[in-house]
């Protein structure tokens, strides 16, 4: 006997195991009418069918929008440009201060290597004023 035949009777032998005995009976779903009545498991889950036409008219792609989903959406994209605009404000005041401390910065180490030119160079006979600098 091959495999495949020893392993497909094995399978047989299991199902029918399954099938016959008594716990099969109970996974079952009831063949009772409680769900027509709408007082079983399932009356809230399936609608009646006016119900679900209804829902599905209302909530078509073409159906135009009440006016409080209209209101609400627009409330939405306002509070979202909002955000996004004191995102972007706080963002500029950052790299502003940042552009300006580097600015500053810069003028101060530009200022302490003039004033080292200076007292380096300074031969004493001007004052070692700006404006009292000769132009060549």
């Amino acid at each position: 006997m091959s495999w495949t035949s020893a392993s497909l009777l094995a399978l047989l032998t299991i199902l029918c195991a399954l099938s016959f005995s008594p716990e099969a009976d109970s996974a079952a779903v009831p063949g009772d009418n409680t769900e027509k009545d709408g007082k079983g498991p399932f009356k809230g889950i399936f609608l009646e069918e006016a119900d679900a036409s209804n829902f599905f008219r209302r909530r078509s792609r073409r159906a135009a929008k009440s006016q409080d989903e209209i209101n609400a959406e627009q409330r939405q994209v306002l509070a979202a440009d909002e955000r996004r605009r004191e995102f972007h404000e706080e963002k500029r005041n950052e790299y502003e201060n940042h552009a300006e401390e580097q600015s500053d910065e810069q003028d101060e180490r530009t200022r302490e290597s003039t004033e080292q030119w200076r007292e380096f160079h300074y031969d004493g006979r001007y004052p070692p004023q700006d404006y009292n600098r000769q132009s060549i």
